[in-house]
């Protein structure tokens, strides 16, 4: 998982990057030169899904989404996993299910495109496919790793 980490970190850097350089070149533009760029809203907002899902994938290899965990901490070790099972079991369904239900919505957008740019609406809908079906599969192979007994802890 170590690689697959360094990717996304490196490509949600990235996104990042440029889109703190086409904010910055859209505010330049608007207020110094009086001239806006037209297609920075569009842009920005397919910049900004790809990082929340990329940095959702990120936050579940480190096991480091927030969580409440006052009854857990109440039970035993032995509960705590089984409980931890149940729901990376449970949480790895429902993902699958937005997964699916995200590809079906990108499927059935990809006619439609964008006002300006003209992309069409797969590549902003695929994003929730992408990310929901990474986080399963991440949470999977933590409740693997729990059913033969190490921690399901931080997998980079």
């Amino acid at each position: 998982m170590k690689p697959f980490f360094r990717f996304l970190s490196f490509l949600g850097g990235l996104f990042v990057l440029v889109l703190v350089v086409i904010t910055t070149a859209a505010v330049v533009a608007r207020y110094l030169l009086g001239t806006p760029i037209q297609w920075t809203e569009e842009m920005s907002g397919l910049l900004m899904i790809w990082i929340v899902f990329l940095g959702a994938i990120g936050c579940e290899i480190e096991d480091s989404h927030l969580r409440i965990d006052v009854v857990t901490n109440l039970l035993n070790k032995a509960m705590q996993r089984g409980l931890d099972m149940v729901v990376g079991l449970a949480s790895a369904g429902l993902l699958g299910w937005m997964a699916w239900l995200g590809y079906e919505l990108a499927e059935r957008a990809a006619m439609k495109k964008t006002q300006i740019l003209r992309v069409s609406w797969f590549w902003l809908d695929i994003a929730v496919t992408v990310g929901a079906a990474a986080m399963a599969i991440v949470m999977l192979v933590r409740v693997v790793r729990l059913l033969g007994g190490r921690t399901g802890g931080d997998l980079t």
